[in-house]
């Protein structure tokens, strides 16, 4: 009896000791990192080096720019109190290892309360598991894979947040854009099949376009002759080119398609909107040439939030603000708008916020979040004569 009475008291104990242990897990991983004093610490996880640093670099400057008018401006209002925002820079070196090792830097050893990016899809869903661990948002302005912010079992990731609208979303108002606007009726399509961004826009444009895709053809991230895959494409009589991937290997493209006498319309996604395109493809080249984006210079004429964006960016740079230090600005302004709408530094509670976000007006577009953690706001299409945007088109 005594052994009995002895086992079950044990048993008793270790089962509370359980229940408290998991108490203090459940209330750890809830805890999430909070501000101390007058700044809070916001990091950057972001591609200053590497193969992508040219997003990196455009974002980092529309991060600077976005934290240095906010703490201008007083900072932000927590429990009637004025904070500085303290941004903590890392670079990823663009690459998924480093991206997930910065994150846990950034969370645990910085103790940041938001993250603001990575750039790329693939460095982005690299850094989730590390910052949900820490129960910290992060949002990245550029990573436009629809599946970045889902779980596998399809539920929303709660600690990742975006920017930028997802690739389906942009194909599909480039396949209405061609098909309505451009009364395009048959179109061929030259993707990067090296990633996710061009495979993804690839099949959410052809479950789109009301037209005929006559031909659909690969390249990898890194190519740089296109004259053979052209040749073969120029044959099947098509009315536009649709040639999702980045402007690095696009640029090319262009340049090549248009020395081969292709002179129809190029219509491209977001990863073309970068101040070497046209460089790339020669400027004479780069005309007829159309690409989805979240941020166009054009709106500048009739909205004051972009044109006061544009002004500071010049001035700070010296430089035309190109659209993804828009969206790095924008991103910045998210945190901001969370943690003020929260009320609190706390990290848990700023995620809360994000995903409450209602009609914030950025410069990419008043935005609001969705139950998958994306915004919504209008695509626009830019279009690109002699290498200069002369016209951009909205697409709701």
């Amino acid at each position: 009896m005594k052994k009995t009475f002895k086992r079950i008291a044990l048993g008793f104990a270790a089962a509370a000791m359980v229940t408290i242990m998991a108490g203090c897990s459940s209330s750890a991983k809830a805890k999430g990192n909070s501000a101390s004093g007058n700044t809070i610490k916001v990091g950057v996880n972001m591609e200053l080096s590497g193969s992508t640093a040219g997003y990196g670099e455009q974002e980092k400057k529309g991060i600077e720019l976005a934290f240095e008018k906010i703490n201008k401006a007083g900072g932000v209002k927590v429990k009637g109190k004025k904070m500085k925002l303290k941004p903590v820079y890392r670079d990823n070196k663009s690459s998924t290892t480093s991206a997930a090792s910065v994150a846990a830097q950034l969370v645990n050893n910085d103790k940041v309360v938001a993250v603001v990016g990575p750039a790329t899809t693939n460095d982005s869903t690299a850094a989730i598991p590390n910052v949900t661990k820490a129960s910290v948002p992060m949002i990245t302005p550029s990573a436009t894979d629809a599946g970045y912010t889902l779980q596998k079992n399809g539920k929303v990731q709660p600690y990742a947040f975006r920017a930028c609208f997802t690739d389906s979303f942009q194909a599909t108002a480039a396949a209405k854009f061609a098909y309505n606007t451009l009364k395009v009726k048959k179109v061929a399509i030259l993707a990067d099949n090296a990633s996710d961004y061009g495979t993804g826009l690839t099949k959410a444009f052809k479950k789109t376009f009301k037209g005929d895709v006559v031909s659909t053809q690969y390249f990898q991230a890194g190519d740089k002759d296109f004259n053979a895959t052209l040749t073969s494409l120029k044959n099947k009589k098509f009315d536009a080119l649709y040639v999702p991937g980045y402007y690095s290997e696009v640029g090319l493209i262009i340049k090549q398609a248009r020395q081969m006498g292709i002179k129809t319309p190029i219509i491209g996604a977001d990863g073309m909107g970068d101040p070497s395109l046209p460089k790339i493809a020669g400027s004479n080249n780069a005309t007829n040439v159309y690409y989805s984006t979240p941020f166009s210079t054009k709106s500048a004429d009739t909205n004051t939030t972009v044109k006061n964006f544009m002004a500071d960016y010049k001035q700070k740079f010296n430089a035309e603000a190109p659209t993804f230090s828009a969206l790095a600005y924008d991103s910045v302004y998210m945190v901001k708008a969370a943690i003020e709408k929260a009320n609190s530094t706390n990290s848990v509670d700023i995620a809360k916020a994000l995903g409450k976000l209602k009609n914030m007006k950025g410069v990419t577009g008043t935005m609001s979040i969705d139950s998958k953690h994306n915004p919504e706001k209008t695509v626009s299409i830019e279009q690109m004569t002699n290498g200069q945007i002369v016209k951009a088109y909205s697409v709701k």
